[in-house]
């Protein structure tokens, strides 16, 4: 046998050399090890945008799948094409955008890209017009060589769903500003030019009654125009509190008596305020803020009963401070299991047009900004529960006050 006189011509050439041991036959119950897969290089049809790769003398060296979708073309179809014809962009002013770049940009003699400047390489992101009105969103950067050659231009392409999308919100976040500031100003519009006009003629209670609709309809105005400003500082990261020595039953049991002055009934409220709580450092202003949301919402999308608590919630490690918890509750249909990953979210209203959107967008906002949360589920009553905890005990970096 072949391999027999191998080894015996090894062993001749090399006596003081041992023998490589004879391998071992396989063992039927042991699984083989799986061959070692080698890592994938990345290709372009890995990636989520369109790209197209252009060689020096403009044809089409590559293209992905991405792209080919966006161009409605088979890529066997678009590579070796010239990109003048496989891309026919044109902008807003019908100038073709491949012929008004080249002019200084990507393949352009050394001259005009040195009278360009150094952007002649790069082309921002632009939204361009194929034939037929499909709107694509091209960007674009001419690679050159070491002697300052062109060597190819990268093409990206995207379609502009995702602005659309955003510029869909934008309309929408005007037009819900535009009618939740309507009403009150109509209301504050009329009855300061009725009083104006026949001050005379209404009594003092009248007056008072008036006067009292129009303070109430500024301070609506007045907290979506803070909504507003929160979501921008939440969107940012700009949000900022100042915490200090709270005390939460204080401030639910203050919004209440101000609510039953405005008219509401005491049987509407219920409240369950532990005594003995830890201390809670917090934002006064801020956590009015979420209490007006949260009972606002309440009230508005609610029915029966609002309760709130006040309680707290030992730590589970040892030596900790717990959690001061609020809970508001209504005795309405409450918020379907499936909907409430989404109640925090912007703009979100669950079927419901009134309001904004964004006062539980902003809630959240604000409790992550001390340090907390708050989560929506079914109260016993089969209606809406928000929870919010809050860390007891002075922030880190804070002492608490001396007794």
């Amino acid at each position: 046998m072949p391999e027999a006189r191998g080894s015996a011509e090894a062993a001749t050439a090399a006596p003081s050399s041992p023998l490589p041991a004879a391998p071992a036959p396989p063992d039927p119950h042991v699984a083989p090890d799986a061959p070692t897969a080698p890592e994938p290089a990345l290709a372009l049809d890995d990636l989520p945008d369109g790209v197209l790769v252009v060689d020096a003398d403009g044809t089409i060296a590559a293209v992905n799948a991405a792209a080919a979708a966006l161009l409605h073309r088979e890529p066997a179809r678009l590579v070796g094409v010239h990109v003048r014809r496989a891309l026919p962009l044109q902008d807003t002013s019908g100038r073709r955008w491949w012929e008004s770049w080249q002019s200084t940009g990507p393949l352009a003699d050394e001259a005009a890209v040195s009278t360009a400047g150094a952007d002649a390489d790069r082309h921002p992101e632009r939204m361009l017009l194929l034939p037929g009105g499909s709107e694509l969103l091209v960007t674009a950067r001419t690679v050159r060589d070491p002697a300052g050659r062109p060597a190819r231009v990268v093409v990206a392409l995207r379609g502009t769903g995702e602005r659309r999308r955003a510029e869909s919100d934008a309309a929408s976040l005007i037009a819900t500003v535009a009618h939740e500031l309507r009403s009150p100003l109509t209301s504050v519009k009329q009855f300061t030019a009725t009083l104006l006009r026949r001050w005379e003629r209404f009594s003092d209670e009248q007056k008072r009654l008036m006067l009292s609709t129009v303070a109430a309809d500024a301070d609506r105005v007045t907290r979506l125009v803070g909504d507003l400003l929160d979501v921008s500082r939440v969107d940012t990261g700009r949000l900022r509190v100042h915490r200090r020595p709270f005390d939460l039953p204080a401030l639910v049991r203050e919004h209440v008596e101000r609510l039953l002055l405005a008219g509401y009934d005491d049987e509407r409220f219920r409240l369950r305020l532990a005594g003995d709580l830890p201390e809670l450092w917090a934002d006064p202003d801020r956590m009015a803020q979420v209490l007006t949301n949260l009972v606002e919402n309440a009230l508005r999308h609610g029915a029966g009963t609002v309760t709130l608590t006040v309680s707290h919630d030992p730590a589970v490690e040892p030596g900790g401070a717990g959690e001061v918890v609020l809970a508001v509750e209504d005795e309405g249909d409450g918020v379907p299991a499936e909907n409430r990953p989404y109640v925090f979210s912007k703009f979100w209203h669950g079927g419901q047009r009134s309001g904004t959107g964004l006062g539980l967008y902003v809630t959240r906002g604000l409790l992550e900004a001390h340090g907390g949360d708050v989560t929506v589920d079914e109260a016993a009553s089969g209606g809406a529960r928000f929870t919010v905890r809050l860390p007891a005990g002075p922030p880190p970096g804070e002492d608490a006050p001396a007794a």
